[in-house]
């Protein structure tokens, strides 16, 4: 009887770390770039939010419209979403926003200050960043404002 000579094809160990080795080094330059878009889309939902057409400024203006004025900074954000049923004021048609809290892609509240220090007229509305600090202009701030630094 003549035997065959069976070769069985698979990786050799050498092949399958080369490969391992492969996508390590790809998943080495690829996640960090990843991470700094994720980063980047946060800085960009917090600019849209706090922007003049985002949502919350949109808010404060409608307030602003039906009271005559913006929320006093003690009330803040907060004034945006008390139910009608809890204001005696009939000129009040909030809430303003839908959300029970309004904090920022990081999970910080807003920061509001009315009048503003920088817009005398209405408010200062910015968000502390991805650090959670209020820098307060500090050369190298992450903080997110709707007004521009001269």
């Amino acid at each position: 009887m003549r035997r065959k000579n069976r070769r069985t094809s698979a990786f050799t160990l050498i092949e399958v770390l080369l490969v391992a080795g492969i996508l390590a080094l790809l998943a080495a330059f690829a996640i960090p770039r990843l991470m700094g878009q994720a980063q980047q889309a946060k800085i960009l939902l917090a600019q849209a939010a706090i922007g003049r057409n985002g949502p919350i400024a949109k808010a404060l203006d409608t307030y602003k419209w039906d009271m005559g004025h913006y929320p006093e900074s003690d009330d803040g954000i907060a004034a945006l979403m008390v139910p009608k049923s809890q204001v005696d004021d009939e000129r009040y048609n909030g809430p303003y926003l839908e959300n029970d809290s309004v904090k920022d892609p990081w999970g910080f509240p807003f920061e509001y200050k009315s009048p503003g220090d920088i817009h005398e007229d209405s408010y200062d509305l910015w968000s502390m960043g991805p650090d959670g600090k209020n820098d307060d202009g500090k050369e190298g701030s992450d903080d997110i404002k709707n007004w521009s630094e001269k």
